[in-house]
């Protein structure tokens, strides 16, 4: 069994806890309602219980219809007022020090910072192009004695942004890093790209584009059924459509997800390969965390839109970050952050 401090104890993508006074809408209330109702109208109006019986479960499944509604309404609503931001993205390694030298030296990261947690077992490193307050960043988790994971088939790569593909290639390869696809043009695009691998198997895409604000610029996730993921990420988690390319001679299509332009934010690219429905997702990657200004609401709206609620909005034990974590579609797992918390927790 592998010890779940990835899940990071005591950082914000972590720990069990539920609040019992976290607000959310349940359909329950509304059912609740509608059996009073119904039992009601049977009670006072026997003769007539099967013409009351009709028009109870009518008006109040009605009613039903417009509170949700409404309540998809308000969240569309709120959710583009919400500051939202990709914080981190979060696996799995299995040599800390081994991957942090590569990540610094090949790919010019900067370590952030470093915590150990003995009593949990595992130790976390963040690394990154710029401060977390400001930038999305890597969180690495090693869980001591394990040395290897299993990356699965629905994990496709990070992207990092440079300005030369090649020379960063060459690098890579002056270092001893491995390069499993030669710099060159994207198929069915123009923009030249490369390939690498981390140390414990991860794929990096390299991109050419003009200096960035965000050099750490994609999490490329595998997905079943592509408008049923783009809809909930719009709808749930908030995010824009920010484009869509459909590759026929390839056999898959891609969309980019994300909170701004993805020249200067990171972004959730989503492939769908053709006839492909189902992935292993490996028990490598982890999860994104994405930034909130309440996740209590947060976790209404993934509920609302069909989303599996993991872990129920409240603080976490001994820091006090709130947070919420939820699946998608496809089971891959996300973190809601509160942004004063996060904020208080780096200082």
């Amino acid at each position: 069994i592998i010890p779940m401090g990835s899940s990071i104890k005591p950082s914000l993508t972590s720990l069990a806890f539920t609040d019992p006074s976290c607000r959310r809408f349940n359909p329950l209330h509304v059912a609740n309602a509608t059996k009073k109702l119904q039992n009601s109208g049977l009670q006072t109006c026997k003769l007539f219980r099967g013409t009351i019986g009709s028009i109870s479960a009518s008006s109040t499944g009605g009613a039903a219809q417009a509170s949700t509604a409404t309540t998809q309404e308000n969240f569309v609503d709120w959710v583009k007022k919400d500051n939202r931001r990709m914080l981190h993205v979060v696996y799995r390694v299995g040599d800390l020090d081994r991957t942090i030298k590569f990540y610094t030296e090949c790919l010019g990261m900067k370590l952030l910072r470093k915590r150990d947690i003995p009593e949990e077992r595992y130790t976390n490193a963040f690394l990154g192009y710029g401060s977390e307050d400001s930038h999305f960043v890597i969180e690495l988790t090693y869980n001591y004695g394990v040395d290897k994971y299993d990356i699965g088939s629905g994990f496709g790569h990070f992207g990092i942004a440079v300005d030369d593909v090649a020379k960063t290639v060459d690098l890579i390869k002056a270092k001893g890093g491995n390069v499993i696809r030669e710099p060159g043009p994207v198929k069915g695009g123009n923009t030249v790209i490369a390939f690498i691998e981390d140390p414990d198997g991860y794929k990096f895409e390299l991109l050419e584009r003009s200096p960035t604000p965000e050099p750490l610029c994609q999490v490329m996730l595998r997905v079943g059924d592509l408008d049923r993921s783009i809809e909930f990420y719009e709808k749930a988690y908030g995010m824009e459509l920010l484009r869509k390319r459909d590759n026929p001679e390839y056999k898959y299509t891609i969309a980019m997800m994300g909170y701004g332009p993805e020249d200067k934010n990171a972004v959730v690219e989503l492939t769908y390969n053709y006839g492909v429905t189902r992935y292993d997702r490996g028990n490598a990657y982890a999860q994104i965390a994405i930034g909130t200004d309440d996740v209590y609401r947060t976790a209404e709206g993934i509920r609302v839109y069909g989303g599996t609620i993991t872990r129920e909005p409240g603080p976490l034990p001994g820091i006090n970050t709130k947070i919420t974590a939820c699946l998608d579609p496809d089971g891959w797992k996300t973190v809601f952050v509160d942004n004063v918390d996060f904020t208080k927790e780096l200082e």
